[in-house]
């Protein structure tokens, strides 16, 4: 983060809170911190240093969370809830009563629902502005924040945004450091029993695997809107096409049907 116009940074000043979700590892499937969620804690001890506070809503009995402690943190807060609880009420109330300015999450978690909606949401119920792709935090001052946001291609998107804030990070912030099995040991987990709220929604879900994206159909790039044009008149060299005119809608939803079936599109 660069200093603000007096020259300096006052980390002690600054509230930052990231929350941190149980990972799983993409081959074995075995529990580890998550690497979004790892990227939001390296990013909060560079902007406040020993003052972040690194909060997980769920089950404090899982050896996985050890993994943030690892980075070299004193603490971690845990509110106590079982699975299939409702964690954004939780959330929501213990950010607003602890008076933080910079609330930092990973952009999916990699268990559970992974739906990647609990940012959002958390934001709407706070009031709070949401940046999505968070990838730098260049300067705190004057109530506000000036962040890089990550687009697509690499680009890099600079914006003003008030504070509080709330934030995602993805694969554009800092890599994390590594984590440590001493300091892992030796941190406190600062277990808290809250109101529990059964998330309905989740308990009464049938859950079954992803089905594959269907293929998509062959799509003519051009560089030049003269290309685009010479693509979409041009004569099909394939001959193999067939033109419907004077059918019913019915031998016409057939012939569609039969189309997206040879090229794999439905299955």
């Amino acid at each position: 983060m660069r200093p603000d116009t007096d020259g300096s940074v006052d980390k002690s000043a600054l509230h930052v809170i990231t929350l941190v979700s149980v990972g799983a590892h993409p081959t074995s499937g075995r529990p580890r911190r998550a690497e979004q969620d790892a990227r939001a804690v390296e990013l909060g001890l560079q902007l406040a240093g020993d003052n972040l506070h690194v909060l997980h809503a769920g089950d404090a009995d899982e050896p996985a969370l050890r993994g943030y402690l690892g980075m070299g943190l004193d603490e971690l807060h845990v509110l106590s809830q079982p699975i299939g609880a409702d964690a954004l009420p939780g959330l929501a109330d213990y950010i607003r009563e602890s008076g933080v300015q910079l609330v930092l999450t990973g952009s999916q978690a990699e268990t559970g629902e992974g739906s990647g909606m609990l940012p959002y949401l958390l934001a709407e119920k706070l009031g709070w502005p949401l940046v999505v792709g968070l990838a730098e935090v260049e300067s705190i001052s004057n109530g506000s924040a000036l962040v890089l946001q990550a687009l697509p291609r690499g680009q890099r998107r600079r914006l003003k945004v008030r504070l509080p804030l709330l934030a995602t990070v993805d694969n554009a912030a800092p890599k994390p450091r590594q984590s440590a099995f001493g300091p892992a040991q030796r941190g406190l987990l600062d277990v808290e029993d809250i109101e529990v709220v059964i998330d309905e929604i989740s308990t009464s879900a049938q859950l079954s695997p992803a089905k594959p994206r269907p293929k998509r159909l062959k799509v003519i790039k051009a560089k030049s809107g003269a290309d685009r044009m010479k693509a979409a008149t041009a004569k099909a060299n394939g001959g193999g096409g067939q033109v419907l005119k004077g059918v019913s809608a019915q031998e016409g939803a057939a012939a569609i049907l039969k189309l997206l079936v040879e090229e794999g599109v439905v299955r």
